[in-house]
């Protein structure tokens, strides 16, 4: 069997920086969302599995064949690393991740269709580095409850992982954010004209108003005190940070082709 798949997700893991807070306060955002995501497919994986008790950071490999073992060079590099890391659950997320990438590429197990168990919160440590465990989630820019199992499995899914996606979702992160989109006949909800969002920044409640333009960035926008004014007919609608991802996303590929 190649080691190739499991090695390039060790190398991957190298690359992570677990000490540095700054890029966990500046992709805090982000974060949250891809913790939501990983805490979502661990519970699609762990219902399919028979890992509930585990849930919801645990090695899927184990459940899904208990034989299983990594090349024996990649097992000492892994285990050589994980104990470096930090908290025995990023040690075991980890653990994971690498021999998952190796189960998948063997071939030999028939797997149920569902999205990649680890990709989001290896996504969220490449963006910040690891967690900690209490009785919430702690990102170190927030914290995130646990919430029961079955709340978790039916969570809305957030697939927009592109990594321009969730630069956009982090830029100017200060202050309370609401998205809006802008709809009318033939642009509904689900494919709008455009969005924007509004930023409610200190105690003053000072706000930033800002529409995510074709240059694929936060521009600010008049859009909203104008149609306070009466001054605008597009009409808008409130909506979730995972929808106004999708817009990013599908903005993005189509302006750039990738």
């Amino acid at each position: 069997m190649s080691s190739e798949p499991s090695r390039a997700a060790l190398e991957r893991l190298r690359t992570i920086t677990w000490d540095d807070l700054e890029p966990a306060f500046a992709h805090g955002r982000s974060r949250a969302l891809l913790m939501r995501e990983h805490m979502r497919r661990a519970a699609l994986w762990a219902r399919a599995c028979g890992a509930e008790e585990d849930w919801p950071f645990f090695d899927v490999t184990e459940y899904l064949d208990p034989t299983f073992e990594l090349a024996p060079d990649v097992a000492a590099e892994l285990s050589g690393y994980v104990g470096r890391i930090g908290t025995a659950s990023i040690e075991r997320v980890c653990r994971g991740a690498v021999r998952w990438a190796a189960l998948r590429a063997e071939g030999k197990v028939e797997l149920p269709e569902l999205p990649d168990p680890y990709e989001p919160i290896l996504l969220m440590f490449e963006r910040g580095g690891g967690y900690s465990i209490g009785q919430f989630i702690d990102l170190y820019n927030g914290m995130i409850p646990y919430g029961n199992f079955d709340s978790n499995a039916q969570a809305t899914p957030f697939l927009s992982l592109a990594r321009p996606t969730l630069d956009a979702l982090d830029a100017d992160p200060g202050g309370r954010v609401t998205y809006y989109a802008k709809i009318s006949e033939g642009y509904p909800r689900n494919s709008p004209r455009g969005i924007l969002r509004r930023r409610t920044v200190g105690r003053d409640a000072e706000t930033h108003d800002e529409a995510f333009t074709r240059n694929l960035r936060w521009e600010p926008t008049e859009y909203l005190r104008l149609y306070e004014l009466g001054h605008n007919e597009i009409d808008h609608v409130e909506i979730t940070e995972i929808e106004a991802a999708a817009f990013i996303e599908s903005t993005t590929k189509r302006i750039t082709g990738t």
